[in-house]
């Protein structure tokens, strides 16, 4: 049999590839999983039931009672981590409730290893801005500069006593100059080598973060773009990612995330280890208050810009989403 058919250039249909969710499943490039979802958590010291935060819908300072409930939702929720904020009572020049063995972050670490063991990855964020009475990331010269091979030596102490109390992971977020191998170094001679270091690698002086400093109650005075980096470079970024593998990280982060995109592209092409996105407090809180207003669709809102951060390369996602995201993938 034959077929008299014209001679045309067949039309290319790009659409055919969209004319159904079984079809737009089949062929989605890219896919999130919970286990790609890591929550940030804030530890408060001093009080007696959960301290919601004003600037971040739905997002609280948690007791120690409601961070082990927290951990174990997170835990049965499939996601892959938790990252530790703590929130001390005390704060002081050189943020030495943040080397304080009972600290509230050292604690908070002790309570959600006990509760959830191997179940998630654990991680603490290491840094002084918490704990310090001016609210920078490391000590203060005499200039009112923050001087960078002082607050090293306090990075180092802040990995050991992390490390004592069981955390998976620490998360070295200053900026410092050297940071990730005075930790490395630090870690490894108090014998703690299988503790892993997720450097901080591009963090930006960004705008993004006014509701965070609220969370963690941070009386930040000035502003840290003597030490952050400056929106506007991106190949400066690459320097730092070749610094930070070369001094030991087990995996590096971008921050922000949905604003970096780019900067989290030319990073993940080129890293030979996990790359990791914050999507921040600012990000989170303009969805948020978009869809209190009716404007948005939230849960697709949700659920689209995680997608577009790990399009862009990320392997991990740090969000306040984390949990209700990976409820919503469960569900369909």
């Amino acid at each position: 049999m034959s077929y008299d058919l014209p001679i045309e250039t067949p039309v290319v249909r790009p659409r055919r590839l969209r004319s159904t969710p079984a079809v737009r499943r089949l062929v989605a490039e890219t896919r999130l999983h919970p286990a790609e979802l890591i929550l940030p958590v804030f530890a408060r010291e001093g009080i007696a039931e959960p301290m919601p935060i004003g600037s971040m819908p739905g997002v609280f300072q948690h007791t120690r009672d409601s961070l082990r409930k927290a951990a174990v939702e997170a835990a049965e929720a499939g996601i892959g981590g938790l990252m530790l904020f703590g929130v001390p009572l005390v704060q002081d020049a050189t943020g030495s409730e943040g080397t304080n063995p009972d600290g509230i972050l050292q604690q908070a670490i002790r309570d959600v290893v006990a509760e959830v063991g191997d179940q998630l990855v654990v991680m603490s964020d290491l840094c002084l801005d918490e704990y310090t009475d001016h609210g920078h990331c490391g000590v203060l010269a005499a200039d009112g500069s923050v001087d960078n091979d002082a607050t090293l030596l306090r990075y180092a102490e802040m990995a050991v006593v992390q490390a004592e109390a069981g955390v998976h992971m620490v998360g070295p977020s200053g900026m410092m100059d050297g940071q990730i191998a005075v930790v490395r170094q630090a870690l490894d001679a108090a014998g703690y080598q299988d503790v892993s270091v997720l450097a901080y690698t591009a963090k930006y002086a960004s705008a993004f973060y006014g509701p965070f400093r609220e969370a963690v109650g941070s009386s930040l005075k000035g502003d840290r773009k003597a030490y952050q980096q400056d929106p506007a470079n991106a190949r400066e970024s690459l320097r730092e990612l070749e610094l930070d593998l070369a001094e030991g990280a087990d995996l590096v982060m971008v921050k922000p995330g949905m604003t970096y995109l780019d900067v989290l592209r030319r990073v993940a092409d080129i890293s030979p280890v996990p790359v990791v996105s914050y999507q921040v407090s600012g990000e989170y809180s303009m969805v948020e208050a978009a869809a209190a207003n009716g404007w948005i669709d939230r849960e697709r809102m949700i659920l689209e810009t995680l997608t577009s951060i790990r399009r862009a390369g990320a392997n991990q996602v740090l969000t306040y989403w984390a949990v209700e995201a990976a409820r919503m993938l469960a569900n369909g």
